[in-house]
């Protein structure tokens, strides 16, 4: 008997676009013979599914159920397609919790945890991990552009602490900079972190979770036209070159995916996550990590399965699998 399985997409950040390009490529290539998948949209406190005659129907929260056709139907699984909040950060997965129902991806504390760069770098540091120095402030707090530098440097980036695709990050280059690139990251968040420029070679490892197996995923070499790998470069292919498998030494291949296996464990990770680095000096320095990475055509997650011989159907299986038999 075919599993009804919610694919929940949408959201309340600058990603909701990307989660929704995200929602269409799992539902276009999802195990149609194994599941019954229903999109589920999510903006604030509405909750809706539309239909395929094109009717919005409200979720019931009380369940997590949707009424169509005289009937009540419930979920066996939840897919979670929300880049950015609330289904990144933890906050869908303690509702999920409550209901009882699984769910794709990390559980509340890990997403909360990694979700929040600041406490991330402090963690991966704390579990053998190199990072940037940095600084973090908060809204309504005083602070002063020298003190900042001093510990930084120059050139800096400043990011909102919570929050993705390089929404509200700047590369700071002069200290008149500073404050405008701060007061452009609280537009998107209550606190900002700062880091250390790092020169190097960017790339990122993605593991998948295979029921009780981890899979180390190609390494991936990323060199963006821009300054940076910011929102541009991340969604239009024209503005970045993806390279698979990334061209730095075999060693550098062995400690990436040696240490993302680690934090990936370390982080209690489930499913599939994406663990990004800086390469300076054959050392991988720790960005941070995606615990619901993008997943629409364009998206590096897919590209690394498919170097390995995964294809998104079996990819999207892999992924519900491993929450329900």
């Amino acid at each position: 008997m075919k599993k009804n399985i919610a694919l929940v997409t949408g959201g309340d950040s600058g990603e909701s676009v990307i989660s929704i390009q995200s929602a269409y490529i799992i539902k276009e290539n999802i195990d149609k013979g194994k599941y019954n998948v229903y999109t589920i949209f999510i903006k604030g406190s509405k909750w809706t599914y539309l239909s395929d005659d094109n009717t919005e129907i409200n979720v019931d929260k009380n369940d997590f159920s949707i009424s169509e056709n005289g009937g009540k139907i419930k979920f066996d699984a939840v897919f979670i397609a929300i880049h950015g909040t609330p289904g990144e950060d933890g906050k869908l997965q303690g509702y999920f919790d409550i209901m009882g129902i699984p769910y794709t991806f990390s559980g509340v504390v890990s997403s909360s945890l990694t979700f929040n760069k600041n406490y991330c770098q402090l963690l991966a540091k704390e579990y053998g991990a190199k990072t940037a120095k940095s600084v973090l402030i908060k809204k309504g707090g005083k602070f002063l552009v020298h003190d900042i530098i001093d510990i930084t440097g120059l050139p800096c980036f400043v990011k909102p602490n919570n929050g993705g695709s390089s929404i509200g990050m700047s590369k700071v280059k002069k200290p008149e900079e500073l404050q405008e690139a701060i007061e452009t990251a609280f537009h998107e968040d209550t606190e900002v972190q700062i880091e250390e420029f790092i020169e190097g070679t960017e790339v990122t490892c993605g593991i998948l979770q295979k029921k009780n197996e981890l899979i180390a995923l190609p390494l991936t070499e990323i060199v963006s036209k821009h300054e940076y790998f910011d929102f541009k470069s991340k969604y239009a292919p024209e503005l970045a070159e993806e390279i698979i498998p990334a061209r730095v030494p075999d060693e550098i291949h062995k400690k990436c995916k040696e240490l993302s296996l680690s934090l990936f464990k370390k982080f209690n990770c489930k499913g599939v996550a994406r663990f990004d680095y800086i390469i300076k000096n054959n050392i991988p320095y720790f960005l941070e990590v995606n615990t619901i990475p993008g997943l629409s055509a364009a998206s590096i997650i897919p590209k690394q399965a498919n170097a390995m011989g995964i294809s998104l159907k079996e990819l999207f299986s892999i992924l519900i699998e491993n929450i329900i038999d």
